[in-house]
């Protein structure tokens, strides 16, 4: 850290342009930026006396002939405990597997949203996992079906329930949700069991958009129609058109874009910046947020007509930590998905190593599960991850209260908050849900294991009104 308290950071690039737009964004956290603009200047640096002082080194892997791995070993062999962040434009799952076994800390796409950088700075200071792999784990090919998506926990099986319902309407749907639990893994599977299956779902992040280009990125806008504007530009609702457009973080949408978007709800109409007549689109609306949209509408940040068209169908999905039972099922899915990558094979895992994972919270809910998950494959050696492989989350320790066993089996709730029994009719419909998700749907192998014939499972179902897609 440098004498007045800042941060310093090596930046590694030969483009002037993308350090100046990189420094800029880290002074924003009060980062200062040395440069260099090849490996070989970059590694020389680490001996002057600026470099002594460093925090974090951010190298652009600039072309596909780059040797950055070559770089990042020489930089690793210098500074063992540095952190090492790589950007690259390339994105490739083989990419970021070549930079972490050659010692990078984390990988990072562009384009570089702001605040992705920041946060992949300071977890990297502070030697936490950065969940900074999401541009690329969510490579990780498939969308899923909801008979595909892993949980068995009764709220998150409901909620997919709900979801499975409204998809097949044309209504729009609120998902909510804290950040990393799925809820982009639920609008495609809401888009996949729609009748707009063939037809596109554009996903735009409408926090990774700066304010003023919102309005232009959704709805286009005509040449000349502001300045900068050489040409004319096909709006994100034009692209979706026939189709779905999902609207993550909604909840940062600026005010003069809800209004517009309120019209498109209302009227399927939406009018490009610029433009003298509007255009007809049909399109499905599937947004999400982080935040509680009901307490934005409070606070005058976010418009309650467009809250109350948006909020049709609410499907709110839990937080990792209250679907704990969830985890080993969930874990050997995503080592399963993840050996299909480039470069990585087939993995198991050890019981300790599950009871560490069973054990933690997870703020960073299913993301930084799979962040954590890829990360430990990419550095194993043996045939099977263990508790040793996974050192940040040891080393954050054990926060959950609730015991490994009862987290592992992923039990049913017995009493209710005040002590008292649940209802056997309540519990009954818990565990059918429970079954049917442990099952995939599968409903004759359902009643096997429940030791019941099918005609008594659909009996049971209609009458407590569960479907079973629950």
């Amino acid at each position: 850290m440098t004498r007045n308290g800042q941060r310093l950071l090596l930046l590694i690039d030969a483009e002037p342009a993308q350090r100046r737009l990189v420094s800029a964004l880290a002074a924003r956290a009060g980062w200062r930026s040395i440069f260099a603009g090849d490996g070989e200047t970059g590694v020389a640096t680490l001996g002057t006396q600026d470099g002594m002082q460093l925090d974090a080194i951010l190298l652009d892997h600039g072309s596909p002939d780059d040797d950055a791995t070559a770089t990042i070993a020489a930089l690793r062999e210098r500074r063992p405990a540095l952190p090492i962040l790589m950007l690259t434009a390339n994105g490739s799952v083989a990419a970021a597997v070549g930079a972490m076994r050659a010692g990078a800390t984390d990988f990072l796409v562009k384009p570089l949203a702001p605040e992705r950088l920041l946060a992949a700075l300071e977890a990297a200071v502070a030697g936490t996992a950065a969940g900074e792999l999401r541009p690329l784990t969510e490579k990780i090919p498939a969308l899923l079906g909801f008979d595909e998506i892993v949980g068995s926990s009764p709220d998150f099986r409901t909620a997919l329930a709900i979801a499975a319902k409204a998809a097949r309407a044309r209504m729009p749907v609120l998902i909510e949700g804290e950040s990393g639990v799925g809820k982009e893994v639920v609008a495609e599977a809401i888009h996949a069991a729609s009748p707009r299956a063939k037809k596109p779902m554009v996903t735009v992040n409408c926090r990774a958009i700066p304010a003023n280009l919102v309005e232009s990125e959704l709805f286009g806008h005509e040449c000349g129609a502001f300045t900068g504007a050489f040409e004319r530009k096909i709006g994100r609702l034009s692209h979706a058109d026939g189709g779905s457009l999902f609207l993550d973080e909604v909840g940062e949408m600026p005010l003069d874009a809800q209004a517009k978007l309120l019209r498109v709800l209302q009227l399927g109409e939406i009018h490009p910046v610029g433009a003298r007549h509007g255009q007809q689109v049909d399109v499905r609306v599937i947004a999400a947020t982080n935040k509680n949209l009901a307490d934005e509408v409070e606070a005058g940040r976010f418009r309650e007509d467009l809250y109350l068209r948006l909020n049709v169908v609410p499907v709110t999905i839990p937080p990792l930590r209250d679907r704990a039972g969830d985890i080993p099922a969930l874990t050997r899915h995503l080592l399963a998905r993840i050996a299909q990558q480039p470069g990585l094979m087939a993995l198991g895992i050890t019981d300790d190593a599950l009871t560490l994972l069973c054990d933690y919270d997870w703020p960073g809910n299913v993301r930084q599960l799979q962040n954590a998950l890829f990360r430990a494959a990419v550095l194993c050696d043996g045939a099977a991850l263990t508790k040793a492989d996974f050192p940040q989350i040891a080393s954050l320790g054990a926060r959950r209260h609730a015991t490994t066993s009862a987290a592992m089996a992923g039990g049913v709730t017995l009493f209710r908050p005040d002590g008292n029994m649940r209802p056997l009719e309540d519990i009954e419909a818990d565990v059918i849900r429970l079954a049917i998700g442990h099952y995939r749907g599968r409903m004759t192998e359902v009643a096997r294991r429940l030791g019941i014939g099918r005609s008594t499972l659909y009996r049971k179902l209609g009458e407590l009104g569960i479907d079973n897609a629950a």
